[in-house]
């Protein structure tokens, strides 16, 4: 038997992800045995998340497998952290972030996902309410600095076992593949099997349905462009509320979902654009709403919304003394620094905002309040909360970051050739 694999989709060496397992094993042999594919360059990379006892053993099961073929392998030792997902998803941020930083520009990464992988993929996203997402797996796109492909996808699980049968292949077998403590394995031992019985086409349809999503969410991927461009900002990390309240309501779901993916940030959770619609879009522009999740937040201020990472307030009783000589760390892990970088006169207290601050602005006989020059910047109320203030021991107020410089600093920087430099993190 030879492993049908479908022509390769763009030039480029190959990297297999080579975990051990059956799926994985049946794909490195069949490149291996495969001449046209080892002469582009053919290497395979497993990730050893640590999360077994035996992790290591396995290592050297695959570097042995991969020797018997002549095929380079590394492994990529990496630290799973959990953060609020589960287990199952930090891992695969491990393993992705290990797969990222190993793809070489223009290298094609090749997983084992299968027919009833993408099934099961389905399932799963219908569970947790996908919409665009029922697309699930994409046969080929971009990743990192090169590009994934999947080009097991059309075959079921059953060919592949029967290949690996035929050709004696040794692979690894994961316990907790059998633990119905994660929901695909839940799925796959439990619920899959009662579908096959009733509708043997199901793992089939399953995939066919897969690839109908994909087609019509790439046609509205177009109009999500087109539409985003109208509401989006200036600055593309914001949208005009009036814009966005122009368009129809399943419109501004699915643009705040575009823009937010535009963005880098981690996807809306289902609920996240009904609670947007109330909490931000019908609040007062003065209001100072805002919807976190993941890490990630959306700030309604004036009449835009502002999407980012949920940064983190520089603590009020917190200050330091800098004499400028070198970036200044701030506990938001942001910097000052004066650059090029030149010693003041005398070190200059840092510290947070206190409130009812003043600082005379160059051009000016008389004092302003901090409040109104950023009120007049513009700057937004979570930034102004993360702003370091430069004080003169006496307590005279200097600068607010480098967007407000007071005219004796101003005079001071100009006469040494520099400038105030804020670094956020």
């Amino acid at each position: 038997m030879v492993l049908a694999l479908p022509p390769v989709p763009r030039d480029g060496p190959l990297l297999l992800a080579y975990s051990g397992g059956l799926d994985s094993t049946v794909l490195l042999h069949g490149l291996a045995t495969a001449p046209h594919l080892r002469a582009r360059g053919l290497r395979a990379l497993h990730v050893d998340h640590g999360l077994h006892p035996r992790s290591g053993a396995w290592a050297e099961a695959c570097a042995e497998n991969c020797a018997r073929l002549g095929i380079e392998l590394h492994v990529r030792r990496v630290t799973v952290e959990e953060r609020g997902d589960g287990l199952e998803a930090a891992a695969r941020e491990a393993r992705h972030a290990a797969f990222a930083e190993e793809l070489a520009p223009g290298e094609l990464l090749l997983t084992a996902h299968h027919r009833d992988d993408q099934a099961e993929t389905v399932l799963l996203r219908l569970l947790r309410g996908a919409g665009d997402g029922l697309a699930a797996m994409r046969p080929f796109r971009r990743f990192g600095a090169g590009w994934l492909w999947r080009p097991l996808l059309d075959l079921p699980r059953a060919q592949l076992q029967a290949y690996a049968r035929e050709h004696a292949l040794h692979w690894l077998d994961d316990p907790s593949n059998a633990s119905d403590r994660h929901d695909r394995n839940f799925l796959r031992h439990h619920v899959f099997p009662r579908l096959l019985e009733r509708w043997p086409q199901a793992g089939t349809s399953l995939a066919r349905s897969a690839t109908l999503l994909a087609t019509q969410a790439d046609l509205l991927a177009g109009e999500d462009r087109r539409r985003l461009a109208r509401v989006q900002g200036l600055d593309p990390a914001t949208l005009s509320v009036p814009a966005l309240l122009a368009e129809p309501a399943a419109w501004r779901a699915r643009l705040l979902r575009a823009w937010v993916a535009g963005r880098g940030l981690p996807p809306l959770p289902a609920d996240a654009p009904a609670n947007i619609e109330r909490d931000l879009l019908s609040a007062a522009p003065d209001a100072e709403a805002r919807h976190a999740w993941a890490g990630a937040v959306i700030h309604r201020w004036r009449d835009l919304l502002h999407a980012g990472t949920d940064a983190t307030p520089l603590p009020a009783d917190w200050q330091a003394c800098w004499d400028g000589s070198a970036p200044l760390a701030l506990p938001t892990g942001d910097h000052i620094a004066v650059s090029p970088a030149t010693t003041f006169e005398q070190p200059l207290q840092v510290h947070a905002r206190r409130g009812g601050e003043r600082l005379q602005l160059p051009g000016r006989d008389h004092h302003t309040t901090l409040k109104h020059v950023l009120q007049d910047l513009g700057v937004p109320p979570w930034e102004r909360r993360r702003l370091p203030l430069l004080s003169h021991p006496d307590g005279r107020l200097l600068a607010a970051g480098d967007l407000a410089v007071s005219a004796t600093l101003l005079d001071w920087l100009t006469r040494h050739g520099a400038r105030l430099v804020w670094t956020v993190a």
